[in-house]
């Protein structure tokens, strides 16, 4: 099982990142490098507790579909999205929102574990952490950008 943990400070109210971060439309500007689509369940707006989004996107050369769904909804502190369905053994993504005084920190801890075993771990250790983290990464920095009101493409 690997962990990722993201801060990100945002210079923008709780409730504003809180959204930003739930939107499936801004979801699809920061992964336009894997061509991700909405296919399924919530394909626009702002996700709810209790809904399902399935991605479909192209990663490592690869087509593939995952459906996440929100199990927890603490507006506008916290929620969590948990795979359903997808090439992962698991995944749970807490999105953990802090107010200080006008500004907002962001913080994601991304849990997640592959399939086979041995080889799922070492392809953590050598490649996919990585990966996962940099996706996050931008992820992020699209949210910051688009919260802090700049222009995002």
């Amino acid at each position: 099982m690997t962990q990722i943990e993201l801060t990100t400070h945002i210079n923008a109210p709780i409730e504003r990142c809180f959204d930003m971060a739930r939107s499936i439309d801004l979801h699809l500007i920061s992964t336009q490098q894997t061509r991700e689509q909405a296919i399924a369940g919530r394909t626009s707006g702002l996700i709810e507790l209790g809904e399902t989004v399935t991605w479909r996107a192209r990663h490592f050369g690869i087509w593939q579909t995952l459906t996440s769904k929100v199990t927890e909804f603490n507006y506008p502190y916290s929620f969590t999205d948990e795979m359903v369905s997808g090439a992962f053994k698991r995944f749970r993504h807490e999105h953990i929102f802090i107010p200080i005084n006008s500004q907002t920190v962001m913080r994601d801890v991304f849990i997640f574990e592959s399939p086979c075993g041995i080889i799922g771990e070492w392809a953590n250790y050598l490649f996919l952490g990585r990966y996962m983290n940099n996706l996050l990464e931008k992820r992020n920095r699209v949210i910051k950008e688009t919260a802090e009101g700049n222009q995002v493409e």
